[in-house]
């Protein structure tokens, strides 16, 4: 297998528990790798922990953590940051990501809260980001989240994201669903958004659905299927970096298995149409013979 810069490959489903014992008894075939939350794990035993062991020791496996509370002006939870070491190691997780919010503030908020856009978030940010990598000994990914109010604000999003990706030296997760909700219920161009973000640094993708509460509000819920222009902004997502790994999430209101790993199936077959187009571009520009260089204008 062609090696690539993501730690996996191919389509893949966060794992729930409403599923999980059919999934280890039967792993869909669509499915290339799974994404649990470790705060959801941690410490667990029983036969929920044999699932998980039985699933992690046989199919790839990437984190997105819950509580980390990045953004938080209060201090990190350490503790919290060893466990999940651990359970990272204990599992061989190939990746872990989270969001960039924060979720606490002398207790659990227990909801994502928007960090404000200002260099001097991005400065908090960056020495936090930091302690985490050197405790984890791994970089980590930060999704960039929905978010319904920007207090503070001095600095667009895209700036934001792109200055705090580059100061902290970590990674991007890309959620084209939550690029779709914000541009809505921001009046800007998610197309536009997209194309400004670092290629270079997404690790792994999201899509997922969402709640139309008004024509100019949209709730990210995860609790849908995926609607249409998400699909042509993941197409668009392809188009400019290439084929990387995409995950669907479905946190509520959650159909069957079989129903899930079809919207897993199509993201399968939007990576091989377009993976089909990239070498056929690529192998186009090879056989093109190099351009004799303009000769100067007497």
């Amino acid at each position: 297998m062609t090696e690539t810069p993501y730690p996996v490959h191919g389509a893949g489903l966060g794992l729930r528990r409403s599923f999980a014992s059919a999934a280890a008894e039967q792993p869909p075939t669509e499915v290339d790798f799974w994404e649990i939350a470790p705060e959801n794990w941690i410490g667990v035993g029983g036969r929920w922990g044999r699932i998980l062991r039985r699933m992690t020791e046989r199919y790839p496996f990437v984190c997105h953590g819950l509580s980390l509370s990045i953004g938080s002006p209060e201090p990190l939870d350490l503790d919290l940051v060893r466990r999940i070491k651990g359970f990272l190691d204990q599992h061989q997780i190939r990746a872990y990501t989270e969001h960039l919010s924060y979720c606490s503030d002398e207790g659990h908020l227990y909801d994502l809260m928007p960090i404000p856009f200002t260099e001097e978030a991005v400065t908090h940010l960056v020495d936090r980001i930091r302690q985490v990598q050197d405790i984890l000994e791994r970089r980590i990914a930060l999704e960039h989240v929905s978010y319904y109010a920007a207090p503070g604000q001095e600095m667009s999003e895209l700036t934001f994201i792109n200055s705090l990706l580059h100061e902290a030296d970590c990674d991007l997760l890309l959620d084209v669903n939550n690029i779709h909700v914000n541009s809505i219920n921001h009046g800007y161009d998610a197309g536009a958004f997209l194309e400004g973000l670092p290629g270079e640094r997404i690790v792994y993708g999201h899509i997922a659905g969402h709640y139309e509460e008004a024509p100019d509000l949209r709730i990210d819920t995860h609790g849908a299927d995926v609607i249409e222009p998400v699909w042509g902004l993941l197409e668009q997502a392809y188009r400019r970096f290439g084929v990387f790994p995409t995950l669907l999430e479905r946190d509520f209101n959650i159909p069957p298995l079989d129903q899930l790993t079809q919207e897993v199936g199509r993201i399968s077959r939007i990576q091989a149409r377009h993976g089909v187009e990239t070498a056929r571009s690529s192998a186009r520009a090879s056989a093109q013979p190099p351009q004799e260089p303009f000769a100067n204008a007497s």
